[in-house]
């Protein structure tokens, strides 16, 4: 009985939601407790505050946990590589990739209790990856060198410090960063040359840099400015020092995005791995994530106050708007390696 009121005050279940009984919530939390451990990648302690999830699934599970950092593509490259050798239960990666996974047929289904409460347009219709949490492009600027922030593409254009994107074509994130401009220069899923001619004429200004965005690059002030998720952003600047750092949603157009969770179809430790994802949708999971700035999936979640301070104002989010056709961006996923190099990096190595 224990148990099962344990699980019950950990899940909001509403009369909408899929009939989960409690003895089977209770059966899947039993097994998990028996496999004791849970290998994860993509979903490293300083992403988005996993550290508290984890701690979480640990101290109330007894769940052992162990992480190694990856992009989205290379997850999804480990459980096909590895099949039935699995060293990953499940990972976390951008929403252009859970089709790729489901595609590439490494991935297991499974629907948590609060799935009626995850958008449509937010998850796999058989439960094989849905987002956990949303994360809109955003820029990062630093203060000290830059003294006119950018708060526009536009403004990117007639500046004269140096713009970090990331990884284009491997990093869900950077890929985002490429539609999110997209979207502000009248392109889309399916056209994203609006993107590619900003950042061919960023290179060609000699103003692409190719250093990584991330927290330690920043705090060596070899960043000036950066595009990426806004709650990494956040999350950099309040770690450095915020004052150093403005942050904003550029007001001419982004992407509203996020990450989903999947399950390696080879997990060797499935029910931890399930177990985890109804704690990620749970109220204390979806609060969890928003203590690393990352925005809830689910909108029935109400934050206590001193999370609601961390994020940025509501209203900058009005002109991010989420993919609306899934199967054109991720076509445009496939080919947008090449694409940079042809389109962009070209005129950086002149």
């Amino acid at each position: 009985m224990k148990s099962i009121l344990k699980i019950s005050s950990l899940l909001t279940l509403s009369l909408s939601a899929p009939a989960v009984l409690a003895a089977d919530i209770t059966e899947l939390e039993k097994k998990a407790r028996a496999e004791g451990k849970i290998y994860s990648v993509g979903m490293p302690d300083s992403w988005a505050n996993w550290k508290d999830t984890w701690q979480d699934l640990s101290e109330q599970y007894g769940l052992v946990h162990q992480d190694t950092d990856m992009s989205s593509a290379q997850e999804i490259a480990k459980f096909a590589a590895e099949k039935d050798n699995a060293t990953a239960d499940m990972g976390d990666v951008g929403a252009a990739f859970g089709p790729i996974a489901v595609r590439q047929g490494v991935t297991q289904a499974y629907k948590p209790t609060t799935w009626e409460h995850i958008p449509d347009w937010a998850k796999d219709q058989d439960g094989h990856w849905m987002l956990g949490y949303t994360g809109t492009i955003a820029f990062i600027v630093n203060n000290e060198l830059i003294h006119k922030a950018p708060t526009s593409w536009q403004d990117l254009l007639e500046g004269d410090y140096q713009v970090t994107v990331g990884d284009v074509g491997v990093a869900a994130q950077a890929n985002s960063a490429i539609l999110a401009a997209a979207f502000a220069q009248g392109g889309n899923e399916s056209n994203i040359k609006p993107a590619l001619d900003l950042f061919a004429e960023l290179a060609k200004q000699g103003r692409l840099s190719p250093i990584d965005p991330n927290i330690a690059n920043l705090e060596k002030g070899e960043v000036e400015m950066a595009i990426l998720w806004d709650f990494n952003a956040l999350n950099y600047r309040d770690q450095i020092d915020r004052s150093r750092f403005t942050v904003v949603i550029p007001s001419d157009g982004s992407l509203i995005s996020g990450y989903a969770t999947i399950i390696n179809k080879y997990a060797k430790n499935p029910n931890a791995a399930k177990l985890a994802r109804e704690y990620i949708l749970s109220d204390a999971g979806q609060i969890n994530l928003a203590r690393g700035y990352a925005r809830p999936i689910r909108s029935n979640i109400t934050l206590p106050a001193d999370v609601q301070e961390k994020l940025l104002p509501q209203e900058m989010y009005a002109v991010a708007r989420p993919v609306a056709d899934h199967d054109a961006w991720e076509k445009s996923t496939r080919t947008l390696s090449r694409q940079w190099q042809s389109a962009v990096l070209i005129h950086q190595q002149r």
